[in-house]
């Protein structure tokens, strides 16, 4: 059984001491109790397993493209195993990623070719320049 400090915790989750803290402020991780005494024999709260993969759970749904936000309610529907909003919520995700793909290749073309215009030598503005200072 794993017995970390929230440093130790951080660093086996892959993240810092300040996003753990700001996961227990947002409810994504329980604060455990500080235990009575002083030094090494108490005074330091501890963290488990348990701890760790939920922090690993938030980083690869935070990965997925989930939001704070949504990944509380996968982690409360969980809790309830209702899986039906569970999957819609997925479902909806998707859909984001699929638009922001799209908005992304767009975006690839349309400099690819920008790329393609701004030869060296050739007359007037860089067109690259030209198109993004014309951006709204």
């Amino acid at each position: 059984m794993a017995d970390w400090t929230i440093a130790g915790l951080a660093r086996e989750a892959g993240i810092g001491v300040e996003t753990v803290r700001y996961y227990q402020r947002r409810g994504l991780l329980a604060e455990p109790e500080r235990p009575a005494g002083h030094g090494s024999a108490g005074g330091f709260r501890r963290y488990g397993r348990a701890e760790a993969e939920r922090l690993h759970f938030i980083r690869a749904a935070k990965a997925a493209g989930f939001t704070l936000d949504e990944i509380a309610e996968l982690l409360r529907l969980d809790a309830v195993a209702d899986r039906e909003r569970a999957r819609a919520l997925a479902e909806a995700r998707v859909r984001a990623l699929d638009r922001r793909i799209a908005e992304l290749s767009a975006a690839r073309d349309a400099l690819a070719h920008l790329a393609g215009e701004c030869r060296a030598g050739a007359p007037g503005p860089c067109p690259i320049v030209a198109s993004l200072a014309h951006r709204r």
